[in-house]
């Protein structure tokens, strides 16, 4: 290890709590397009004062993506991909607006999740180029505008630029065992939409065609998808339908929502989903399946075991050691593992309770994983 590069974020501690701060207290929800374009903006200035080529990759609707690359990327080389989300999921008019820290934490919207793993990415390559390390590393960094609503704008980007990757990380934060991510669920997001006939309920026999009638019996198929032992969870999350007590409803809606740990098992989801929707119970109703979203799962393959337990020693002659986690929730982790490349997640700043007015970080994790993930692209 490269005693500079401790030195370096020891020395910029202050800097690098003024920058999360900065971070924080731009508004930057995913439909926020002017907030996370000045996240963009903010962004592209530093990472060109360091060196990097910036371009931007426009959107019309929600912010522009700005992809960083090292002088050291090459056309043809295999290079390491970085990726980090500018959004957050705080709406423009919420209260949680503010940035705060105690003796230990940091509190504030996306200090979690994820501006502070941002920071710890951007202070890891401040300090290889202190070092002079960064000159022989290919790194591409892509700060994304949208990951939190699914990465709509941003997936191909990340797609086409892990295809041309040895290996990727994704500064999402870690977990308060210290734990870094090395297998993500998979997930699918769905909308049942059911028609049925309306009429007056006084005039109704058992035959109405209701499309509340459908969809409850829909919900029960969907729920009981449901198998903890395979790693499967499905849940209807909203329901809606009907105008009134004494109409029989024309129509129903849910929305809904599975995590599945494997290729495998999410082509079974997926067919059970197809069953359930074009089966009809009810007569005289018909349903609609909407895939709203979706990622794929990321496996913890034996090339990111392999990249894990060289961590995991670096980290331990470090003095910072990490544990490893398979995470409930998707990223854009996911995207890239899907790709076949192997992806560590999880390097981010140690947090909690993001999307949450109680989201925060440990403090002094914004330097040690700033630290540690400079030996990581420098030694791994």
């Amino acid at each position: 290890m490269n005693p500079e590069i401790e030195q370096f974020i020891s020395t910029n501690r202050a800097s690098m709590l003024s920058f999360l701060e900065e971070l924080v207290l731009i508004q930057s929800f995913s439909r926020n397009k002017k907030g996370v374009d000045r996240v963009g903006e903010r962004i592209s200035s530093e990472m060109a004062g360091m060196g990097f080529s910036c371009e931007q990759k426009e959107e019309s609707d929600l912010g522009h993506h700005v992809i960083a690359r090292s002088p050291a990327v090459k056309d043809g080389d295999r290079q390491i991909l970085i990726t980090g989300h500018m959004d957050t999921v705080f709406p423009e008019n919420s209260s949680f607006n503010w940035y705060k820290e105690s003796e230990n934490k940091c509190f504030g919207p996306g200090v979690a999740d994820m501006k502070g793993g941002l920071v710890v990415g951007i202070y890891a390559l401040k300090a290889l180029i202190h070092t002079g390390e960064i000159r022989k590393l290919p790194v591409t960094f892509i700060f994304n505008s949208d990951e939190e609503i699914g990465s709509p704008g941003s997936r191909q980007l990340i797609r086409e630029e892990a295809r041309t990757a040895r290996m990727a990380y994704v500064l999402e934060a870690g977990g308060l065992a210290n734990s870094i991510v090395t297998g993500r669920k998979g997930n699918l997001r769905a909308r049942l939409t059911v028609k049925g006939k309306a009429g007056h309920a006084a005039f109704a026999g058992n035959d109405k065609a209701s499309a509340i009638l459908e969809l409850a019996h829909k919900t029960l198929a969907i729920e009981e998808m449901n198998a903890p032992d395979k790693g499967v969870s499905a849940n209807v999350g909203t329901v809606s339908g009907g105008i009134g007590p004494n109409t029989v409803a024309e129509h129903a809606q849910a929305n809904l929502d599975f995590r599945f740990p494997d290729p495998d098992t999410a082509a079974h989801v997926h067919r059970q989903l197809d069953v359930i929707s074009g089966k009809t119970t009810v007569a005289g109703t018909t349903t609609v399946l909407d895939i709203e979203s979706g990622r794929p799962p990321m496996p913890c393959t034996p090339e990111v075991s392999g990249m894990f337990k060289r961590i995991e020693a670096l980290a331990r002659d470090l003095g910072m050691p990490v544990s490893q986690e398979l995470r409930q929730g998707v990223s854009d982790a996911n995207i890239i593992a899907s790709e076949g490349v192997p992806v560590i997640d999880g390097l981010g700043p140690v947090g909690a309770k993001d999307h949450s007015e109680d989201e925060f970080i440990e403090k002094a994790s914004l330097w040690e994983r700033s630290i540690l993930f400079a030996n990581i692209l420098a030694r791994i």
